[in-house]
């Protein structure tokens, strides 16, 4: 006697074909993400160095510009509207904002973390003549987005000069800490 099981032999090869079709789908789904992930964060990285170019090159702009403004007091006196006494207290007030401006962008593009920026800026808000500058420019940075980088920066340079003041003591190197936000 012969046993016919001709449909139970197609049904579980059919499964079994479905069963490694769906793996195959699975893997090569997988795969495709993981290819996928690695594209979106290379693109990222592109667009993160492409805006550090971007802010180097601005940087270069601005310093040229402010090189130009405190080698001719008739052009320092386009660059900013403040009100000083002085050609030389322009072009003090010229070189207080370059060394902000490049104590920013090295924040911006990752040369500088949050706690050395603050080294930094510690440093430079002992300077009467720099905060003789912040304070005449404090209307100029009440235009700034509340959430931007340069009004977080702008607030721990306010933070800095305060805690400076505050202090009981000469050793500023030791004044305040870096506030994250």
């Amino acid at each position: 006697m012969v046993t016919r099981n001709t449909g139970k032999r197609r049904f579980g090869s059919a499964a079994a074909a479905a069963l490694a079709f769906t793996a195959g789908a699975v893997t090569a789904l997988a795969a495709q993400q993981r290819r996928y992930e690695e594209l979106r964060l290379r693109v990222a990285e592109v667009e993160r160095s492409d805006r550090q170019a971007m802010l180097t090159e601005q940087q270069r702009l601005q310093f040229y510009l402010l090189s130009r403004a405190m080698e001719d007091p008739d052009l320092a006196a386009v660059y900013s509207n403040v009100q000083v006494d002085s050609p030389t207290q322009r072009r003090q007030y010229l070189f207080a904002n370059a060394l902000y401006t490049n104590a920013l962008l090295a924040y911006r593009v990752g040369v500088v973390n949050w706690e050395e920026l603050h080294g930094h800026l510690r440093m430079i808000c002992v300077n009467p003549i720099f905060r003789d500058y912040w304070d005449a420019h404090r209307p100029h940075r009440t235009s700034l987005k509340e959430d931007s980088e340069e009004a977080r920066v702008g607030r721990m340079v306010d933070g800095l000069i305060q805690d400076l003041d505050d202090a009981d003591t000469e050793q500023w190197w030791v004044v305040g800490e870096p506030r994250l936000e």
